[in-house]
């Protein structure tokens, strides 16, 4: 791997898009976990979603702002639900079966019960 692969990984997949297998955003890749050993080849394991994921990207005071507005939660969701990447990262199963969609199906069900007449 030539050291400059993971910062091309890093440039086109972090801050992507990610849809699901039912074709619903579910939030935007905060960053990139990987595994591996000294002197051995890298994976992906998984993509970190949340505000939880940018504590190693922001400074300290920012991220205790983000915490206090919109808490820590990083969601792992494995490598081997993604189906592809273009200009979006498409998952092959439901947001919900990797944790994702918390926030948003939460809102739904609020805005459900909201009457329209």
């Amino acid at each position: 791997m030539k050291p400059d692969a993971s910062l091309k990984l890093l440039a086109e997949v972090r801050d992507l898009q990610i849809v699901d297998r039912d074709g619903r955003n579910c939030g935007v890749c905060d960053d990139i976990e990987l595994d591996g050993k000294p002197g051995g080849p890298l994976r992906i394991k998984s993509l970190l979603v949340g505000p939880g994921a940018y504590e190693g990207r922001i400074p300290k005071w920012l991220f205790w702002l983000v915490k206090r507005i919109s808490g820590s939660r990083v969601t792992k969701v494995p490598w081997s639900a993604v189906d592809k990447i273009s200009a979006r990262i498409f998952l092959n199963v439901p947001g919900e079966k990797v944790g994702l969609r918390v926030v948003e199906n939460r809102w739904v069900r609020r805005f459900e019960k909201v009457p329209t007449s």
